[in-house]
């Protein structure tokens, strides 16, 4: 079997490694054990055995490696020892220990002596102990047996002999692998291993199937160039823990599409290849049912006498292939072996399996669970009339367990049937035709999160529109599409649907699809900045929805009127509408309407600064649309998201990046929903990887959410690593790509400014620290120009001002514009900014507090800076915020300040008066000899004074000393002499 690449990193192995390193540990201290490692072909015994290997040799061990190899029924004896003895031949530390047992030279063909007879064999064995035992009195050794289960019969006698003579008394460890799936009950290594395992000295480990985020690591090592998320993970999950299987999977990427690769499925067959014809036909027949099949079924199936399908079901159980479960059923021990003897079908035997297996299970009973299964059969069986009538089955079943994904497939492969069933033989009734259920499937996937397929298919039910289509349908459709439209952000073609729809149905008389039509209008009108003609059509709306009793509607419109209405979502008659309006949805049955009321007053909540507010409607919201099955739908993503970015702001960071982990394993391709707090997380903790991480998420269509993660990671990541053109560069080009088209920046823009213009101020007040006033003077231009973006983006377009994190992030940008402007002593601004972010931001408020922190030690207020740097270190160390922990130990050290509780600012060393002559005169560039000659004093007493200075200050140089000085107001400077 072709074995795992020798690039291949190690994963998922730490505990086995670590045992095994004991192991060798105490090998070479003269007491060691064997270890028989078991796992299933391509777990990884290889590469876990090689890496043993390489930490022995490290350690000063000499490594002896001898291969079993499948020889079929004709063996060579001892072939894996006489590997092990060549080696000990080509060393010459080994040549005494070799001439002083002869006898094992037969087994490298220079012996003459027979070993046919049982003193000769045994003579045999106990020469080989002795070399061994000999030869590990000259190094350590290390024997590594890969592959027991082709072993010979005399290697394993051999072996029994070597383990169970005491050979690992001396300083010897032994390694044997062997691969438990092709155990079979009467495979010959079983009894040695049952019989080995009860010696005192010998271990067994199991390499079980790595852990899915073990695997995902090791396919992202192996490929040098990124990968999509979801080729990954659909790598993993078929893979399903197996490192060769992941490689295999992973190479055959841009070869192959969807199936089983030829070599694996060479591999994968081999073993199936070995049963009994029944036992073939039996797996055949059960490839077809998929990976898992009722007893009663594949009997039904396969046709077969009870006794004979007992019998080739035992053989295959006993070979490995399938798997006996509690629920007399049987599954495939793995997916891909199922792939490939499925693939190994003829089409004719593929398509009457599938038949039979259709009409078996349209016989029995709960039709409804059974329609997705019958679906896929009767499709592969060629019955597509049938298999058309399943789906949509199917679909109605996926629709009342509140499972949109599923409902949206089965839709979709309903649609692809349509064409090829003739009129006939449709099913009919009430929105049976293409165009409705190809707005239905659009619905699913908008409530499944694949919100550009729902665009998708939604374009696809227009165009299916014939001349004819009744207004109120062609009205449905548009506004369908513009609402779809809309949660991709293309605004203006969603208004121009909406106009559409809107325009095509009459007010007079007044109707439902007139008041959805409506209801869509209003939040595209919004979009795009009519926020006159948004008002004017909602209110109107909503008599028309009270009057008509239509209160799914009525609490979409009262949604919409509690968001930009008056003070909005955060104001109490906004939160008032909001309540209502969920109360009128959930009446209705409207889920979809109950969780955007539910998610608009978490919001209402977070931005008016209430976070202990938001906590039970995002729990609220979330329980609903869980209870709906509509998790994935866009209101509990961003319920999801807020969610994590409460956890975020509130510092439980731990949780945070626990629950981002948990949302990404169950949500479809979500992008910034769920990563961006957990990215957040990553880079205030020092990953940079997190700069990578959120660069991936621009990769495809436009996306609002992942466009903002992007920005706000890669901006912040630039101001860490000190790059301020990088940072700027981030905050325009993300600022640009989410102002719509109206002109509306991004609340946002106040965030992203703000976090460039700490990187340009840190570059302002280094060029003016070193005396290049023109180049801080560039970065102050560049400071005005981001203050000038924050200010105006602090403010809604109706005038008032974003709520206390908005302000906060425009405090901080006004702070950051005066450092660049004129340096770090605003104490005052950055008081202001600590007190902004006192609405609950734990670790903004902690990156604020070392800016204070520093104010506060350049205008010479060393107590306050002190209690301020500790409690910016005690958050720092709770948090594992390294980069902010590091900064604020820099600070520490370079004020002089003390980290310890009560402890108050530890000055440095009075200076004289002498040395603070000299020190005046070194701000003024002067050098030893000029201080001497100014002060009256000889050069070398210059020196000694500017030594002393050097030390008292901690500087390592004459520039740093000064600059510390001025900053701890220990000089003046010197006041202008220019007119």
């Amino acid at each position: 079997m072709q074995q795992a690449s020798p690039a291949a990193p190690v994963v998922g192995r730490d505990a086995e490694l670590t045992r095994l390193a004991g192991v060798l540990e105490r090998a070479r201290g003269g007491e060691a054990r064997a270890v028989l490692i078991a796992g299933d072909a391509g777990v990884g015994k290889t590469r876990v055995l090689d890496e043993a290997a390489r930490q022995a040799a490290a350690t000063g061990m000499t490594v002896l490696t001898g291969h079993c190899v499948d020889l079929g029924d004709v063996g060579l004896p001892y072939l894996p020892f006489t590997e092990v003895l060549g080696m000990l031949a080509a060393d010459e530390r080994f040549s005494g220990a070799l001439a002083a047992h002869p006898v094992v030279e037969r087994l490298l063909g220079s012996g003459t002596d027979s070993v046919r007879d049982v003193d000769g064999r045994l003579r045999l064995f106990e020469g080989m102990a002795g070399l061994l035992a000999d030869a590990a009195e000259v190094t350590p050794l290390l024997l590594v047996l890969e592959d027991l289960h082709w072993a010979d019969q005399s290697s394993r006698d051999l072996l029994r002999f070597l383990l169970g003579r005491g050979v690992l008394r001396h300083r010897l460890a032994v390694f044997a692998s062997y691969r438990a799936d092709d155990l079979h009950r009467r495979h010959p290594l079983r009894p040695l291993l049952a019989e080995l395992v009860r010696l005192p000295l010998v271990e067994r480990l199991e390499l079980r199937p790595l852990a899915d985020p073990d695997v995902d690591r090791l396919v992202r090592a192996l490929q040098p160039r990124p990968l999509p998320d979801a080729t990954v993970r659909r790598i993993v999950e078929r893979a399903e823990g197996n490192a060769f299987y992941a490689e295999e999977l992973l190479a055959a990427t841009d070869t192959e599409s969807g199936g089983v690769p030829s070599g694996l499925a060479d591999v994968l067959l081999i073993r199936f290849e070995q049963l009994s014809e029944t036992a073939q036909q039996v797996l055949r027949t059960a490839s077809v049912a998929g990976r898992r099949v009722e007893h009663d079924l594949l009997r039904e199936a396969a046709g077969l006498p009870e006794a004979e399908l007992e019998s080739a079901l035992r053989e295959a159980v006993g070979r490995q292939l399938l798997v006996a479960g509690g629920d007399d059923t049987y599954s495939f021990r793995h997916a891909l072996a199922r792939e490939a003897v499925y693939a190994d079908l003829l089409p004719g035997e593929r398509a009457r399996l599938h038949g039979a297996f259709a009409r078996l299970l349209a016989g029995r009973g709960n039709p409804a669970e059974s329609a997705a299964e019958r679906a896929h059969h009767y499709r592969e069986s060629h019955d597509l009339a049938e298999a058309l009538a399943a789906s949509l089955e199917a679909a109605d079943h996926a629709q009342r367990v509140g499972a949109p994904a599923e409902e949206q497939r089965h839709l979709e492969a309903a649609l692809d049937l349509w064409p090829a069933v003739g009129p006939e033989a449709r099913p009919s009734g009430a929105g049976v035709d293409r165009v409705t259920l190809t707005l239905r499937a659009s619905a699913a996937a908008a409530h499944a999160g694949e919100l550009h397929r729902a665009v998708s298919l939604t374009r696809s039910a227009l165009a299916g529109l014939g001349q004819d289509a009744e207004s109120e349908l062609a009205a449905r459709v548009r506004y369908t599409l513009a609402g779809n439209l809309l949660s991709v952000d293309n605004l203006t073609a969603a208004f121009a649907y909406s106009s559409e729809a809107l325009a095509m149905i009459p007010e007079e008389p007044p109707s439902r699809t007139w008041v959805w039509a409506a209801a869509t209008h209003v939040l595209a009108a919004r979009h795009i900045g009519e926020n006159e003609t948004a008002l004017r059509v909602a209110r109107r709306a909503l008599a028309v929805a009270e009057r008509l009793r239509v209160t799914d509607a009525q609490a979409d419109l009262l949604i919409s009127l509690a968001v930009f209405d008056g003070e909005g979502r955060r104001g109490a008659e906004g939160r008032q509408r909001l309540i209502k309006a969920r109360d009128l949805a959930r009446s209705s049955g409207s889920a979809a309407v109950e969780l955007r009321a539910l998610f608009n007053l978490a919001m209402g909540a977070y931005e008016s600064g209430a976070l202990s507010d938001c906590v039970p409607w995002l729990t609220e919201g979330l329980d609903r649309a869980r209870r709906a099955g509509l998790l994935s739908s866009p209101y509990p993503l961003e319920m999801r998201y807020l969610r994590l970015l409460m956890l975020n702001v509130l510092g439980r960071w731990d949780e945070c990046v626990r629950a981002a982990a948990a949302d990404a394993d169950v949500l479809p391709a979500a992008g910034g929903y769920t990563m961006g707090p957990a990215l957040y997380v990553a880079l205030a903790r020092g990953d940079f990887t997190a700069a990578d991480r959120a660069r991936a998420l621009l990769e495809g269509p436009f996306d609002w959410m992942a466009t903002l993660v992007a920005g706000i990671v890669l901006t912040d990541a630039a101001a860490l690593r000190g790059d301020p053109e990088d940072a700027v560069r981030w905050t325009r080009s993300t600022v640009t790509a989410l102002t719509d088209e109206a002109g509306t920046r991004p609340d946002a823009a106040v965030r992203l400014a703000a976090l460039a213009l700490s990187a340009v101020a840190d570059a302002a007040a280094g060029l003016r620290s070193s005396g290049d006033e023109a180049g801080a003077r560039r970065w102050t231009d560049t400071a005005t120009e981001l203050a000038e973006l924050a200010r105006p983006a602090a403010v809604r377009d109706d005038g008032t001002p974003q709520g206390p994190e908005g302000q906060a992030w425009l405090a901080r940008a006004e702070a950051e514009w005066l450092r660049a402007a004129s340096g770090p002593d605003a104490v005052a601004a950055w008081a202001k900014v600590v007190t902004a972010f006192g609405y609950g931001d734990v670790y903004e408020r902690a990156r604020c507090r070392l800016r204070y922190a520093e104010a506060l030690v350049a205008a010479g207020c060393r107590e306050e800076a002190t209690a301020e740097a500790r409690a910016v270190r005690e958050t720092a160390v709770r948090l594992g915020a390294t980069p902010l922990r590091e900064q604020v130990d820099d600070l520490i050290r370079r004020g002089r300040l003390s980290d310890r509780p009560g402890g108050g600012g530890d000055r440095p060393a009075v200076l004289t008066a002498r040395e603070q002559d000299v020190l005046r005169l070194l701000a003024l560039g002067r050098s030893n000899r000029q201080v001497g000659e100014e002060l009256f004093i000889s050069g070398k007493t210059a020196s000694v004074h500017v030594s002393n200075i050097l030390a008292k200050l901690g500087a390592s140089s004459r520039g740093e000393a000064v600059a510390i000085a001025y900053r701890e107001g220990l000089i003046a400077p010197e006041p202008s002499t220019s007119g």
